[in-house]
């Protein structure tokens, strides 16, 4: 009997009709359908709620729920609270996969069935995504820069049970960083493919924000400073970035994000096992590479794993 590939969406949004259309057209072409599509309208004040009720309306397996205005826009731990809130809409635990998926994203049509066919291939592959791109000046196309040890946050697909088994996310800033490593400290491993085929477009850049991309940079290295990332790593990781758009401001607002945490001595997460994991993986990748680090950390964990 072939398994089962019955996967739930899950989206939250607040005032998206700039770029949902393409996203919803591009999911109801899938060449794997999702089995159920929970769209969050977290307060949308333009033309969301009527271009979602005209999809629910011709699609039945879209399911359209709205949460009760917190008056603003919110990223992070308030994407993560109104994701919760349309995942607990429905018996979750019914089906095999689940994603939080964005709806400024333009997914090429075979991407989900592109997504379970590996984790099929692959059973200890927890969580998976492709590669995302977003198009710059005079139409270029960017790559954005994403370790394939990591799946992406704006389409973070999870296979149920290691979803069960890391405890969810995290309501911060870093959730989508967190998730990764707590599956691989449990055994499982996670993925970004950068087949051509599995390439889709972010239609609002990673790490932009809806006051500036600077604002939003500065927020990514606050994420990092709670998830308890090394602070050499992520100097180094500045560094690195010194050539992505929008280059030295973006990548010294991204670092000072992270110092201006340390210097206020704000929380970090508490789960300081996965922290020392985490600050652990980071220094030796700065001395073998992320590819060697991450297969090592890997292997170590290897078998904490356990098949259905």
């Amino acid at each position: 009997m072939s398994p089962s590939r019955r996967y739930l969406l899950v989206s939250p949004c607040r005032n998206e009709a700039d770029y949902m259309v393409r996203t919803l057209e591009s999911v109801t072409r899938q060449s794997l359908r999702p089995a159920l599509w929970v769209i969050v309208d977290d307060g949308s004040t333009d033309a969301t709620p009527a271009i979602l009720a005209d999809y629910a309306a011709r699609h039945d397996w879209i399911k359209v729920v709205t949460k009760p205005d917190r008056g603003k826009r919110a990223v992070g731990p308030g994407v993560i609270e109104a994701f919760y809130f349309g995942l607990n809409q429905v018996d979750w635990t019914g089906f095999d996969y689940l994603c939080k998926l964005d709806l400024d994203l333009d997914l090429p049509l075979g991407y989900f069935q592109g997504l379970v066919t590996r984790m099929e291939a692959d059973p200890r592959l927890g969580s998976a995504s492709g590669k995302p791109w977003f198009t710059g000046a005079g139409g270029a196309r960017i790559p954005e820069k994403i370790g394939d040890e990591m799946s992406v946050g704006m389409t973070k697909f999870y296979r149920r049970r290691c979803f069960q088994a890391i405890g969810g996310f995290v309501q911060e800033v870093m959730w989508d960083g967190i998730d990764c490593h707590k599956t691989r400290q449990l055994g499982w491993t996670c993925r970004s493919f950068p087949d051509a085929e599995l390439e889709f477009e972010h239609l609002r850049p990673m790490g932009s924000s809806q006051q500036s991309i600077f604002t939003g940079r500065k927020r990514h290295g606050f994420g990092q400073y709670y998830m308890g990332s090394d602070f050499a790593f992520f100097t180094a990781s500045c560094l690195s970035r010194l050539t992505h758009p929008p280059y030295v401001l973006g990548a010294l607002a991204s670092w000072w994000g992270y110092v201006d945490a340390a210097l206020r001595r704000l929380p970090q997460h508490q789960d300081r096992d996965l922290i020392t994991l985490i600050r652990a993986y980071q220094r030796r990748a700065l001395i073998v590479g992320k590819a060697r680090a991450t297969a090592e950390v890997e292997a170590a964990h290897a078998h904490l794993w356990r098949p259905e």
